[in-house]
């Protein structure tokens, strides 16, 4: 592909968000140009092996019309069959969608984007390489990797080097024969605890501060009609009071953090994980034959070889390189690390987009699931045709 100098729009990212957007402004005849690397958070930060929580109808089409049920159809196979759906299913779903809508992608990383106030083009990116693309208006569909929450007191309590966050460690052929610790209780940290157990490691232990989630079925289907009507009203969260969204928020938490999904159960059962529910770490020591001797709160002394930090994600869109590169942080509105976004997705730079992750604070919890890349493309997208 021959070096593109500029474009009406740049979606930075071709992860889920930034696909559905580009599939939007495909339909409508909006020009455009995306950079990343086609679902690279989901190919290097997610282990293989890995089911998604969710189901076949959060696919990515805000038409409806290449959907995770067309693409099984083509091989022969309904929802039942995959069911839950695992990570190499839905990434050749993604391929597959990515082909079907004619979408091409630079691949490459954005380096610095700056902002040129009441200039035309608004938008200048530098690529890593070094190239330059400027644009009027930018959507940057950032994935997680950016956010992964490293919380206080474990990278002091931990020698560096022997612990890792779960989005780090994706690979576990380096556990085979070893004793892990994993920190924390929800899905992921069960889930990345099941798999390197199976892949070989000699013990795995699961420390955290609550008691042990429930493995049942999460429901969903809630979700979906209220993300499903912001492209005809984007404001409804906004409008909701400080209570009214508090409770949205404890639902999804209750369906997202307080369950495990059923098919956890069997694999972290009679002794393949040993689980210390209301736990935390409190003391680590590194002995000298290399090994780590870690106490918890709970009285237990573990001895391990790797500590996987299962603690989540947190918005701070000060930690984004290409926003700290450039000129944008210091005009950009920011709420406890999140953007301020107007109904639209866009930011207090005039032609700044965020949507993902980014966009949770102001448009509901629902947008850090997959759920809301039809939603998003189609809110955004309305903006920048008007």
């Amino acid at each position: 592909m021959s070096t593109v100098t500029h474009t009406p729009l740049l979606i930075v990212g071709a992860g889920p968000f930034g696909l559905a957007m580009s599939a939007y402004a495909k339909r409508h005849d909006l020009e455009h140009v995306v950079v990343g690397r086609v679902m690279g958070f989901w190919k290097s930060n997610m282990p293989s092996g890995m089911y998604l929580r969710s189901g076949c109808d959060w696919h990515f089409d805000p038409f409806n019309e290449d959907t995770i049920e067309d693409y099984l159809g083509a091989k022969g196979l309904g929802p039942a069959d995959v069911n839950p759906l695992p990570l190499d299913l839905y990434l050749g779903y993604c391929e597959w969608f990515r082909r079907r809508k004619g979408i091409e992608v630079i691949p490459g990383c954005v380096r610095e984007l700056d902002y040129a106030d009441g200039a035309a083009p608004s938008f200048r990116a530098v690529l890593r390489d070094g190239r330059a693309i400027t644009a009027d208006n930018v959507v940057l569909a950032l994935g997680f990797s950016y956010f992964k929450h490293v919380p206080e007191p474990y990278p002091a309590l931990f020698p560096p080097g022997r612990f890792a966050h779960t989005c780090d460690c994706v690979d576990f052929t380096s556990l085979r024969g070893k004793r892990v610790l994993v920190v924390g209780g929800r899905q992921s940290a069960f889930e990345w605890a099941a798999l390197i157990r199976e892949r070989g490691a000699e013990a795995v232990h699961l420390s955290y501060r609550h008691p042990t989630p429930s493995f049942e079925r999460s429901d969903w289907s809630w979700v979906n009609p209220l993300v499903d009507s912001m492209p005809a009203d984007p404001g409804w969260f906004r409008r909701l009071t400080a209570e009214e969204k508090e409770g949205v928020g404890r639902r999804m938490w209750a369906e997202g953090r307080l369950k495990l999904e059923p098919w956890l159960a069997a694999r972290v059962a009679g002794g393949k994980v040993d689980l210390f529910p209301n736990s935390q770490v409190t003391a680590c020591r590194e002995s000298a034959g290399g090994v780590l001797e870690v106490g918890l709160s709970s009285g237990e002394r573990l001895t391990v070889d790797q500590v996987i930090l299962a603690t989540g994600y947190k918005v701070d869109v000060g930690r984004v390189p290409l926003l700290a590169g450039g000129n944008i942080l210091a005009r950009l509105e920011v709420r406890n690390g999140f953007p301020a976004l107007d109904e639209h997705f866009q930011s207090s730079v005039p032609g700044l987009y965020f949507t993902s992750m980014c966009a949770t604070q102001d448009f509901g919890p629902f947008f850090a699931f997959t759920v809301s890349v039809r939603a998003s493309a189609a809110v955004i997208g309305a903006a920048l045709r008007a």
